[in-house]
């Protein structure tokens, strides 16, 4: 999992109420539109460029956003006032040991939505999901260097469970 979920740093006050909804085709340039914070406020690893992550991010909303391609949902946090504030892809995989489960491909928060709930909104509304689903565990990646999505969901109860190490050959 990459991007800028939530931020601690701010008080209830502004914090704002969300929904949750299913994405239209209607919220692509919305979605695509926030999907380069997926690698910024954070140092990426030296063998990834944002440039990558950007494009690979948004070739998998893309192919989301077309209908009936996989098992999963693409969800969009709006205020009261239908603004968006965010949105979650989340997918059903099964894990190496042969477990099925539910795992968030992408979580992403609007620059203007960011430390007012929308993450921890969209991150509930995924296991939500995963729970309708008849599925008891989810899982999420997040770049070792996001600190800040990595305390999110530390909060929210999520534990490293294994690490996965690179090593560049060039």
């Amino acid at each position: 999992m990459r991007g800028n979920p939530d931020r601690q740093d701010m008080g209830q006050a502004n914090r704002t109420e969300w929904r949750v909804r299913a994405a239209r085709p209607s919220d692509r340039t919305f979605i695509l539109g926030i999907t380069p914070r997926l690698a910024q406020g954070f140092e990426l690893p030296p063998w990834r460029t944002e440039r990558e992550v950007v494009e690979a991010e948004s070739a998998t909303v893309e192919n989301v956003l077309r209908p009936g391609t996989e098992r999963g949902a693409l969800l969009i946090a709006e205020d009261f006032d239908g603004e968006p504030g965010g949105y979650v892809h989340v997918t059903v995989e099964t894990d190496y040991f042969g477990r099925t489960h539910a795992h968030i491909e992408i979580l992403a928060v609007s620059s203007a939505a960011e430390g007012r709930g929308a993450g921890r909104t969209l991150v509930e509304a995924a296991e939500g999901w995963a729970r309708s689903e008849g599925l008891d565990l989810i899982t999420l990646n997040v770049f070792a260097n996001n600190q800040r999505a990595r305390a999110l969901y530390q909060r929210l109860g999520y534990a490293p469970e294994t690490l996965h190490y690179v090593k560049p050959l060039a």
